[in-house]
């Protein structure tokens, strides 16, 4: 019976923890965003994990392993200039979808990609996919998928 009372009040004890991992996810989003839309691919890269996977709509479509999030950075760079694709801004809305279950978090955000491209204004909508793991540094993102619609 004392078990059962220990790991009822455990439970409710991790009840305020998932609130505030919501917003500290939805926090490391954001960040990453937001260094992506600055050219910060180093503030970027440093909210990913160690060991990440993205998948992008360009060649070569994914990226994983350490470097994962610079090296995307890198082709992405590489791709918008050879596609003369400038004033890039990247726009997310409320998560349509926000999970934690422990350690692990899954976010699904409406996405906005408005652009230049050869002058000309072009706006992509897209849903973006992330994973994440909490780790002693805080939330990072172990992976990223994106979709355009």
């Amino acid at each position: 019976m004392r078990a059962a009372i220990l790991a009822v009040v455990g439970v409710l004890a991790a009840g305020p923890a998932l609130a505030s991992d919501k917003t500290d996810v939805m926090a490391t989003v954001k960040a990453y965003v937001g260094a992506l839309d600055k050219g910060d691919t180093a503030a970027g890269t440093a909210l990913c994990a160690r060991r990440a996977i993205i998948i992008d709509n360009f060649a070569p479509h994914v990226w994983q392993g350490a470097a994962a999030c610079a090296d995307w950075a890198a082709s992405f760079a590489t791709y918008s200039t050879a596609a003369g694709d400038t004033d890039a801004v990247v726009t997310t809305g409320k998560p349509k979808q926000l999970i934690i279950t422990g350690d692990r978090g899954y976010a699904v955000y409406p996405a906005k990609y408005a652009y230049k491209e050869h002058g000309k204004p072009v706006m992509e909508q897209a849903l973006w996919t992330f994973a994440l793991q909490k780790l002693a540094a805080g939330w990072r993102i172990t992976g990223w998928a994106w979709a355009q619609q």
